[in-house]
Formats: C-alpha cells, structure tokens, sequence
C-alpha cells in the first residue's frame, strides 16, 4: 500500500480495551500460509466450469396484490461450494434457514412506495470463522458471540433502521450494542428506483463477516418507469452480478492474513484485503450460456478493497444505463467501467453483436488501485459468457432509450454549506500504516458534520494518502462534479501537520492543479464516490429525494444518527469513519 507519511502528531493507535472481558468470540489464528501457497490452490482450479448461479428471490410485497410485505432473514454459518473442484468452505450466509441461506444472500425485490419490513436473525455461533482484531475500534460481547447488524447500502430510511455500527446484536440478541434498539427494520422504499444491496455493519468487523459472506442485492422497483423504458426484463434477461474476491486455503477454508502489518500494534489488521480468485454470485470464474439479444446486468462490486476495471474479451461495449441507485440522464457507451467497492453498473450488453462464440469479462485494475501490483491472470478474469452461435427464435423486443431519467441537477447554487473532508492516513516509524482518520477525528468523536435535514451542501474532499478511497455517505444522495490536483502538495501537508485545517492552510490556493475528468458513466446521483490521491473531489451532497426535492418523509434526526465512510472496509474498521448527525 503506497502511502504518504503524515507527521500531524505522534501516531495515534484507536485501543477500546475493556478490562475482564471475555474475548471467547476471538477465533484461533491459522497458522501462516504462504502467498505462493495460496496462489497455487486458485491457480489449480479450472476456470469457466461453474454456471453462474441465480441467487434466491424474497419479496417486500405481496405479489397477489401490491401491499407491503414482512421478511424475516436469518444469518447461518454452513458450507458453500465456490468452485466445483474446492472443498466445501465454511461461510457466514443470509436466508430465510440454514438449508435455503446462500452466499450472496437472496435478492430482495420491492416496489417504490411499498415498505418493506425486515426482522434481521443472527443464528451465528460464537466463534467466528476469521481472525479479528480488537485492538481497532471493535465491538466486542461481553458473553461471546459474533456481533452483526444490517446496513442496506443506498437506502433511504429512520436512523433505527440504517444498520448503526453500534447496533449490533449477537445469537438469539442475547447481547446488544448500545444502539441497538429494534428487531425489524423498516425500509420506507420512498426513493426512486434503483440498485441497493444490504451487509454487515458491525463495528470493527465489517471486513471479517462481508469476508464471511454476510452481503446480497436488493432492488426497488417502479414497475411503471419500468414499462416507459423497456429494457431487459424477466429472470433470465435481467440478472444481478455480485463480484468480489477471496483466497482459499487447500482445505476450502476462506484465507485472511491473520498477522497484522503492525502486529506489535494491531495483531490482525492489514490495509487492504486482495483474494486470487474472483467470485461471481458465489462462483469462482464462472460461465453464462446467453442467447444472441440484449441482457440486462445489475453488478456490485461486494469486495473489501479491490477495484475492478471491467471490460469484454470480444470487444463489445458495456451500454450504462445506472450508476449506483440512480439512472443516468441517457446511455453511455463505454468498453471499460472502473467500480470501486461498493459501487453499482447498471449495463445492458448486446450480444447480437458479437462476432465470437464466447466473451471473457476481465479485470485489469491494478490493486491497491491505483497505482498497485498489476493483475494476474487468476484476479485478471471474472467470468465468461458462451454466445449461442444462432439468433433467438423469439424476438428480442427490449430497448436502450435515447433518454432515461432526470433528476435535481448537481449544481452548488444556493448550497446551505461547504465542508472541506480531510482524507488522512497515520503510519508506524516503519512507515507502515497503522490507522486512517477522516480530519484527524474518530468515529467515536462528536460529529462535526450536522446537515440541515432537506436542504444541499457542498464537501471539498481532499485526500492526503496515496490510495483512491471510495467515499460513502449514509442515506444521502452524492455527485462528484470537480475533481482538481493539488498543486505544492508537500507545502500543504507541512501546514496541516500543525494546523489541521484546510481553509487555514489556504487550500483554495493548492488545489488549483489540472482537472480530472468525471466519466460520462459516473455523472448522476450515487451512493459512493472516488475520491483520487492528491486531489480535491468537490462533491455535491443532497439531503433531500432527488428525483421530486422533497424532504424525507420521517424523521431523520432521531438517534442514532448516520455515517460517512470510506468503503474500503479495512479502512473503514480502522477509522475511516465518521459520525453525521441530521438537524432540522
């Protein structure tokens, strides 16, 4: 992990230790494994040979009659097949029982205006299946168990229902966070429609239990916008792509690194975790046979840290018709999407077009993006498609419209704040990292971002670290409109190391470097952003429904309040995290 050494202070290391705490729920270290080793078990299995599966469907509603529906969804651990030649892998799964929970977890599919009401189970024993570190700001029983708690990414909802960090329950919520204060959580659906997914939340565990395999999609629909548009539809055209990355060990086990960076510091942490093999739907390098017409394809980048920079073997290009939860103003046209973790491609695909029998979906992000190891050819492919040789006896009759939908236009008149959002990263005398801040501050420092619930603010990120974070913000909806180099940068960062303020250290002087274009894909309205190493990012934040500028219809000031992160999860666990509280 390329880094830049900040000398703000003595190095600060977050330690939440509590004194005659049982830490039963610390699972026992593996013994080291090589990456050679680890390189090998993905190396020896053949890719293309699983079909890419089709993950289970829950529904927020009734399907007899549209009115909103009760969920109940469980957390289990039990084995999964991730490749057909890999013992079976012990995994942490989402589902309505231990036989029927998959990894990813089912898709859930609403309908906007509909809420959709879910009582979120952990059915997980007490020992977790990855090593964890509580030397970083970490949830930790008192009574054992695996702490875990929801976040549904993107959604538009009470802060009792955002998934708080310290909301965590353990088995049967026999213990609870301190913000822990409901079963079921009410997701309104009031938003547009669009792609979301749902994971883990928990403090300090977020890496470990994702790594375990607690993510899955979840999609609101507008069944008339649907109808106007007449893109793809229906199971088989209309698929959800979930990718991310694991190593595994020659038992089938899921590998994590379980000695820290810093292990005088942090016994377990690392900066970033990178798996070998690449997953698809809980496939390793799996195949799709497609017929020659139009597919739909709904991606989500679930990893940890890894950027995935997708392209098609045979040329064809991707046509973006959503980034995140949020349609763009028209197509884009593009043979390359960059998704940083936790971003949402939205394409359709022709495969009409094609003059091959098949099409490999590769990756070639470097990692750490973006200036890391270059790929292999283990993380460098993702999946392939087998393109029937002949067109569909029926006709394709779906459509890319020329326009899609508008929304509030990104724009900083009449924004009732501008906030600078300083990026930073601490490292030992090694020179490696031992935490990141946001500010200088922690999670569990006051907030200092306090929005007025409805209205539009502008956030000047300026990231001080060598790595692209992915910036997201709870329940608010975001768009990168400038992103500018920071010129005399080692000038800068000398001033902040005592002042630690960016408008004092004339930072409107800095970041007047060239500009970085914002591709045509990215320009709506998201739930994350990237934010590029020596730049300023000005993004502009709408506290309100972008596509009507109404306010939100519920109380957004309510305890426990919301958050903004990088999305990197290793990060995020270890600090970049910071508290948003909405007022009126």
């Amino acid at each position: 992990m390329k880094t830049y050494k900040l000398l703000l202070s003595l190095t600060v290391t977050v330690v939440l230790i509590v004194s005659n705490i049982s830490f039963q729920a610390q699972a026992r270290a593996p013994p080291p494994i090589t990456n050679a080793t680890l390189e090998r078990v993905s190396s020896s299995l053949k890719r293309f040979v699983d079909k890419l599966p089709q993950m289970p469907k829950l529904y927020g509603y009734s399907r007899i009659f549209p009115i909103p529906a009760s969920l109940t969804i469980g957390m289990y651990q039990k084995k999964w097949k991730f490749h057909r030649d890999l013992p079976p892998t012990t995994v942490f799964a989402y589902g309505t029982s231990q036989k029927t929970a998959t990894v990813p977890g089912p898709t859930i599919e609403t309908l906007r205006g509909l809420p959709t009401h879910v009582t979120w189970q952990n059915h997980l024993p007490r020992n977790h299946i990855l090593p964890w570190d509580r030397t970083i700001p970490t949830a930790i029983p008192k009574h054992g168990g695996i702490p875990t708690v929801v976040h549904l990414h993107g959604g538009v909802h009470q802060p009792q229902s955002d998934g708080s960090a310290f909301a965590w329950f353990t088995s049967g919520f026999r213990e609870t966070g301190p913000a822990w204060s409901q079963k079921t959580y009410t997701y309104p659906n009031v938003q547009h429609s669009g792609n979301l997914w749902y994971h883990d939340h928990a403090l300090g565990l977020t890496r470990v239990n994702l790594l375990a395999g607690l993510i899955g999609a979840y999609v609101i629909r507008d069944l008339i916008l649907d109808g106007i548009l007449d893109l793809p539809r229906g199971p088989e055209f209309d698929r959800h792509l979930v990718v991310f990355d694991r190593s595994f060990s020659t038992d089938g086990s899921i590998y994590m690194n379980s000695t820290g960076n810093n292990p005088s510091i942090h016994p377990h942490w690392q900066p970033e975790y990178f798996g070998d093999a690449i997953i698809v739907n809980g496939k390793a390098w799996p195949y799709l046979k497609v017929q020659r017409r139009k597919y739909r394809f709904r991606i989500i980048n679930a990893s940890n840290a890894r950027y995935f920079r997708f392209s098609l073997s045979n040329g064809l290009p991707f046509v973006q018709v959503a980034s995140d939860s949020s349609y763009l103003p028209s197509p884009v046209h593009t043979p390359k999407i960059l998704l940083s973790p936790s971003e949402i491609a939205d394409v359709v695909i022709d495969f009409s077009n094609s003059t091959t029998k098949q099409a490999v979906l590769t990756n070639d992000a470097p990692y750490p993006y973006p200036t890391g190891s270059a790929v292999n050819q283990l993380n460098g492919n993702v999946m392939k498609f087998i393109i029937a040789p002949t067109r569909p006896s029926r006709p394709d009759t779906s459509r890319v419209p020329a326009n899609l939908v508008k929304y509030q236009t990104a724009t900083t008149d009449g924004a009732e704040h501008t906030r600078y959002i300083v990026l930073y990263e601490y490292t030992s005398k090694s020179g490696k990292p031992t935490h990141l801040y946001i500010n200088g501050k922690r999670l569990l420092d006051p907030a200092t971002e306090t929005p007025k619930s409805g209205t539009t603010e502008v956030w000047k990120v300026i990231n001080l670290t060598g790595d692209n974070h992915p910036l997201h913000l709870h329940l608010a909806s975001i768009q990168a409109i400038k992103v500018q180099k920071l010129v005399n940068l080692k000038k800068f960062k000398g001033c902040m190391t005592t002042k630690n303020d960016a408008v004092a250290c004339n930072v409107t002087h800095h970041a007047t470097g060239r500009l970085l274009a914002i591709p045509p894909y990215e320009r709506t309205w998201k739930n994350t952003v990237k934010i590029e190493p020596g730049y300023q990012t000005t993004v502009v934040v709408k506290f309100n429904l972008v596509d009507t500028g109404a306010p939100y219809p519920f109380d957004t000031t309510a305890k426990p309040g919301y958050v903004y992160h990088c999305h990197i999860l290793d990060h995020e666990d270890n600090a970049m995290v910071r508290p948003m509280k909405l007022v009126t």
